[in-house]
């Protein structure tokens, strides 16, 4: 992997990530394709509305259809035909989802299986046996994601933890028991620390000294308020190396997100505009649509009037409104597209502004936009 920053403005900062697979442009945002796909899309929609990186999920391919599956059948960017790069995270939050269902001893995560009810132990060694299998582009080390609120102690046994498992996540992908069979993936530290400043400075003091070629931070937006989120993302990120990118791990509300890079964050992920998309919550210019409304039944206008997705350009929102209120398949798949698109489109204009010089503007106008869909 390779990393360049091509230009700042403030702590806002705009470069590229180069991985065998290709380039991402930074600010980036990366769609979530859980099981190896992003809902109701196709690879090819996705890298038409440009898309540089999907984001999958270890946990799920490890239960189903198993990575040994996958690795036989050539690796995930073959399972699942895309061709450009692929972040897997390490299963950590998603053991963390199954509270009533998982144990935390010192060699991992032992749980049951969401699907069965059947019996693993998920570990360093396991999650990077899993992604390698895969062969993903940046792996992400084993951690342990904590609730909110937890307390000190809690919050502090966790980061050591944390930073044993991560040590042994280096160890794999430096002296592997076999040799990867898509190549060595780049390896990304994720600092834990709860709500505690200076756990996550303790934290990210320990991923540093082992040395990874990115680092993320984990456990935010597990239900604290905004200020908490802001107010540890305005402590982390200036300590972080810069020379490695930065990734804010499943955050996804825009207006997070330009608070995140104006400190500094390059990367992201979330289903949020996914998800919205399938509930009929479409993010547009001119703030969100709720498409089932009455008001828009007999709307012969196209979403949004800036954008030139393929949703905007071929159908109107009383069509859209139609297909939502019908159940149609189609639905889905429109109102994805458009909302996908406008948050590539997004992140594509935002890295415009950093270059320019005028982040502190374009973030005020989106805040404004923003503002009004809280009313």
């Amino acid at each position: 992997m390779r990393f360049s920053l091509a230009n700042h403005d403030g702590a806002a900062r705009i470069g590229s990530i180069e991985l065998d697979h290709g380039a991402i442009q930074t600010p980036a945002f990366m769609p979530v394709g859980t099981q190896g796909t992003v809902k109701a899309l196709s690879p090819e929609e996705l890298a038409e509305i440009g898309a540089e990186i999907v984001l999958a999920n270890t946990y799920h391919l490890f239960l189903r259809p198993g990575h040994a599956i996958i690795r036989e059948l050539g690796g995930l960017h073959r399972f699942m035909n895309w061709r450009k790069p692929i972040l897997t995270d390490s299963g950590g939050f998603q053991v963390y989802s199954l509270s009533s269902l998982r144990r935390i001893t010192d060699e991992g995560v032992e749980f049951r299986s969401h699907l069965d009810g059947s019996l693993h132990l998920l570990g360093p060694a396991k999650a990077m046996e899993i992604q390698t299998a895969l062969g993903s582009d940046i792996a992400m080390v084993f951690d342990e994601c904590i609730p909110y609120p937890a307390d000190y102690g809690y919050a502090e046994k966790s980061v050591g933890l944390t930073t044993a498992w991560a040590q042994q996540c280096k160890e794999y992908i430096q002296y592997p028991p076999a040799p990867a069979p898509f190549g060595t993936p780049a390896l990304f530290g994720i600092v834990q620390g709860g709500m505690h400043k200076d756990l996550r400075t303790r934290s990210l003091e320990e991923l540093a000294a082992i040395e990874f070629d990115g680092y993320a931070i984990g456990g935010l937006s597990v239900g604290e308020p905004k200020d908490e989120m802001y107010d540890i993302l305005s402590h982390i990120a200036p300590q972080m190396p810069a020379d490695a990118p930065r990734y804010l791990m499943g955050v996804g509300d825009l207006r997070d997100c330009l608070v995140a890079v104006e400190h500094g964050i390059d990367m992201f992920d979330c289903v949020m505009p996914t998800r919205n998309a399938r509930n009929g919550t479409l993010f547009t210019s001119r703030g969100r649509v709720s498409i089932k409304r009455t008001e828009y039944r007999t709307d012969a206008g196209p979403l949004d009037p800036d954008c030139s997705c393929y949703t905007c350009r071929n159908y109107s929102r009383a069509y859209l409104r139609h297909l939502f209120m019908a159940k149609e398949i189609l639905s889905m798949r429109l109102n994805t597209i458009h909302n996908l698109a406008f948050y590539l489109a997004f992140f594509h204009r935002m890295r415009d502004a950093i270059a320019n010089g005028t982040f502190a503007p374009f973030k005020m106008h989106w805040d404004n936009i923003f503002s009004r869909d809280e009313q």
